[in-house]
């Protein structure tokens, strides 16, 4: 009898930690995880729905404050409405030889809804990335239907333990010289249509 006791109490708990795991790991993430500095990249914003009893109904994304991108593009997603906010720069930056003097600085979706047990994906076209950093952050925020709001912005600090909301982080890696092979871009994290694209690829801010 206490065998099987002891064997029941296992099993619960052996449930429990499954159904707990992957609520651990569920976080607004970007992907991939790494791009190279100076290109123009595909980035992914994964958001799963961490309750049980509510859907995320919004997503708030903020560029990196010391950063300009002339070049932002917002893939479609069916349900959602992407809006944006701006920033005027103190300095014009060069675009191709256009002088840009007025930058995205956060893109918000609203409209759609991520259930519970759901994640959804949101895509965005940007470019170019900083050649003098190593990373760069992407401070985020999620709205759900209780009115509860997470924000998705701590540091994560090397040789420290995870915080409990890190902020996606994107790693910049140094340009592969020509001729030598590298990895397809955009296989990290599972999701293998984000990628690094050409700089064709990217509308121009008339579009």
């Amino acid at each position: 009898m206490k065998t099987r006791a002891l064997t029941r109490t296992l099993g619960v708990a052996a449930v429990a930690l499954v159904a707990l795991a992957p609520m651990a790991s569920a976080h607004v993430t970007v992907n991939p995880g790494e791009v190279e500095k100076g290109s123009f990249a595909r980035l992914t914003f994964r958001v799963p729905n961490e309750r049980d009893d509510a859907g995320t109904t919004t997503l708030e994304v903020n560029l990196p404050e010391d950063q300009a991108f002339p070049f932002v593009s917002i893939k479609p997603l069916q349900g959602w409405t992407a809006t944006t906010d701006m920033k005027t720069l103190d300095e014009p930056i060069d675009a191709f030889g256009e002088q840009v003097t007025e930058v995205v600085s956060k893109i918000t979706w609203t409209g759609g809804v991520i259930n519970p047990g759901e994640f959804q994906e949101f895509d965005v076209s940007i470019g170019r990335m900083p050649e003098d950093v190593d990373s760069i952050s992407f401070p985020s925020i999620q709205t759900y239907s209780s009115g509860e709001i997470v924000r998705w912005i701590d540091p994560v600090v090397e040789g420290e333990e995870e915080p409990e909301h890190p902020v996606p982080t994107l790693t910049l890696i140094d340009p592969v010289p020509a001729g030598e092979a590298a990895a397809p871009a955009g296989t990290e994290n599972g999701n293998e249509d984000a990628a690094t694209v050409d700089v064709g690829d990217i509308p121009s801010q008339d579009d």
